[in-house]
């Protein structure tokens, strides 16, 4: 793995640290180095100046942008304002996935609120696939629909957009997926902050929180005496796991959601929210991070589309019994259990072909497909082979002829414009940089891979699929402190756009022999670069013993109760007093736990011995173990010096 060190300018970190130092809301307590590290992280992110960091560090409401600033948005409320007053039917159009269900959640909950009532429609995912229909368009004009609202789809629905207009259903398409070269389809209203001449600030909204934003501007319309700020604030909870599972930039509006919308979710009342959860084994003493929602919740509603079951998420999130909630928790979480042994499935099937297939091995964007593997999962599938072999993937599976897809890429590759080089190959395609969904005939998949494996030659370079662990800043261990950990606490939720920071350490002790956990995780414990004479080790360590024996390299050899036996421990520290104030790095003596996830295999390639020497990149976490809790290092790299 390439380790890359971000740079930021010295001047302006201590400008900007001598700045955070008199902000009494952020705890600092005139602590120049630690002030120091949370500015070169601040500079980093783009801020540059104590006001725009403290707006950062603690979001409100008040960051909120007017809806009205999105093109459409006046038009499209004025519509949907009518339709309510007028009693008309209306009929939300949605997706499958996690933020497709959750926009759906958004819109119909806001109209409901402001007096009207809507039906949705969610795809099924093998069925009818992703996208908008022109027999579901009929049926709602058969039962008496006149308004539809897409949400997380449409964008590139022309034909969906004439059958309406032809049968006198109005359209309010609202997307975040990027427009095609043709435009945007004719629809009453299109929002999407993508579109051609819309300059609203935040362009990287996801699907839900664009229905957020007419379902915002909808309430303030009607619902002008109620408390917005409360609304606003529980419908913040729901955006923000859409926001996350949809992995967007947590940038910008972005974070005002998730920073908002995840503190609210400690405090979630609705008996869908809490059954979920409780399911996920989510603390409820706490905000839950953004990896929880990311690998805990979002697995699991996403899981209900995979496996074709999208409506229980409406269901799950709308109902008002405890019991029903649970219930359709439970079923969320035994399908996503099917998910994941589906996913094994198909990537154990897809591993065997990169032993047997040297060309696989060489393309410079894999294209793979199967016959029979679950559509629900292809997207995750690609994801898990982009980390393992380092290209741009396309895992296809073949029913009745059509060929159905998903694609996950690299930094370095644009996936959707690679897409629209082919674009008369597909029978339908869409999507981002880094993620596509399409489909073709069956026939046209050797095509494909051939034009995709040329496109990207012309375009990558063996480089590019070096993996890159982005360094935010050297640290030494001593520094690694609970202030340091409370510091970066401020900047979550981390995810697309505001990585979790990730340091490093230079020439590391490795005190113990290394442990293998479960046959493919490691732990190592770890401590500082020894001081410069023997003498100060040998006596640091003694008091290291005493004031944190839990995590003493000897810890399992030396109980409490011999130290105790002795010299007592609070005697000891009287008595040392002096030599501890007198040596300035006593904390090097201090160990870490570094937990290093599916590495037992370079680790045993390694050869790690106690008392080697090493240099790590790692992220500071916390153990929320009553008795072994504490700082934890989590490694994302390791090098031996020895």
């Amino acid at each position: 793995m390439k380790w890359v060190a971000k740079s930021a300018d010295d001047a302006q970190i201590d400008a900007l640290a001598r700045q955070l130092c008199s902000v009494p809301s952020l705890g600092l307590s005139g602590d120049v180095r630690l002030a120091a590290t949370l500015s070169r992280l601040l500079l980093l992110r783009g801020i540059k100046a104590a006001e725009s960091a403290q707006r950062y560090l603690a979001p409100s409401l008040a960051d909120l942008h007017s809806p009205y600033l999105m093109t459409g948005m006046k038009a499209a409320v004025e519509r949907l304002d009518a339709a309510i007053e007028r009693k008309e039917g209306i009929l939300i159009y949605g997706d499958y996935d996690v933020d497709g269900t959750t926009a759906i959640v958004i819109l119909k909950t806001a109209i409901e609120l402001s007096g009207g009532c809507a039906d949705f429609h969610v795809p099924h995912r093998i069925r009818e696939g992703y996208g908008m229909k022109d027999e579901v368009i009929e049926r709602a004009a058969t039962g008496g629909i006149r308004l539809i609202i897409s949400v997380d789809t449409g964008i590139r629905a022309f034909a969906a957009a004439e059958t309406a207009e032809r049968l006198g259903v109005d359209l309010i398409v609202t997307d975040h997926h990027l427009p095609g070269s043709d435009g945007v389809p004719k629809a009453l209203s299109v929002l999407n902050p993508n579109q051609s001449g819309c300059e609203y600030p935040c362009k990287t909204l996801c699907g839900a929180g664009v229905a957020f934003k007419l379902a915002q501007a909808l309430m303030e319309k009607r619902l002008p005496d109620r408390d917005q700020s409360r609304l606003l604030t529980s419908f913040m909870k729901v955006v923000a796991i859409a926001t996350i599972a949809d992995a967007v930039p947590l940038t910008g509006e972005n974070r005002v959601f998730t920073k908002l919308g995840l503190d609210a979710l400690r405090r979630a009342v609705n008996p869908g929210l809490k059954a979920l959860l409780e399911m996920a084994q989510v603390p409820a003493t706490r905000p839950p991070t953004s990896g929880e929602i990311a690998f805990r919740i979002a697995p699991r509603l996403n899981a209900a589309g995979r496996m074709d079951v999208a409506r229980d998420v409406i269901e799950l999130f709308s109902g008002k019994d405890p019991v029903r909630a649970r219930e359709i928790a439970g079923r969320l979480d035994q399908l996503n259990a099917e998910r994941q042994e589906e996913e094994r499935r198909i990537l154990q099937a897809i591993d065997a072909r990169f032993e047997q297939e040297p060309d696989l091995r060489n393309a410079y964007c894999v294209v793979i497909d199967g016959d029979g593997w679950h559509r629900g999962v292809i997207g995750i599938t690609a994801t898990r082979v982009v980390e393992r072999y380092g290209r741009p993937t396309l895992v296809l599976s073949h029913d009745g002829g059509e060929a159905h897809g998903s694609g996950r890429s690299i930094r370095a590759f644009h996936l959707l414009d690679a897409l629209e080089s082919c674009r008369e190959l597909f029978t339908r395609y869409g999507g981002h940089a880094h993620a596509v969904g399409f489909s073709l005939p069956s026939e046209r998949v050797p095509a494909l891979r051939a034009h995709l494996d040329e496109y990207a030659r012309l375009r990558l370079t063996p480089a590019d699929f070096e993996a890159v662990l982005d360094l935010d800043a050297e640290l030494d261990l001593d520094q690694v402190t609970p202030d340091l950990f409370q510091a970066l606490e401020r900047l979550e939720p981390f995810g697309q756009g505001n990585p979790e920071p990730v340091f490093s350490a230079r020439a590391v002790r490795l005190l113990a022999p290394p442990k293998i956990l479960k046959d493919k995780h490691v732990k190592l414990k770890l401590a500082a670069a020894p001081p410069s004479s023997e003498l100060d080790r040998e006596q640091l360590s003694e008091v290291a013993v005493l004031t944190t024996p839990r995590c003493h390299p000897d810890g399992a050899e030396i109980g409490r109760s011999d130290l105790r036996s002795t010299t007592d421990p609070l005697d000891l520290r009287t008595e040392n007093r002096e030599l501890r104030s007198g040596v300035e790095n006593w904390r090097r003596n201090i160990t870490f736990d570094a937990l290093g996830w599916h590495m037992a295999e370079r680790l045993q390639a390694a050869k790690l011995l106690s008392g080697d020497s090493l240099d790590i990149a790692f992220t500071i976490g916390h153990n929320d173990h009553p008795e072994y809790g504490g700082l934890e290092l989590s490694l994302r790299d390791f090098r031996s010096r020895s």
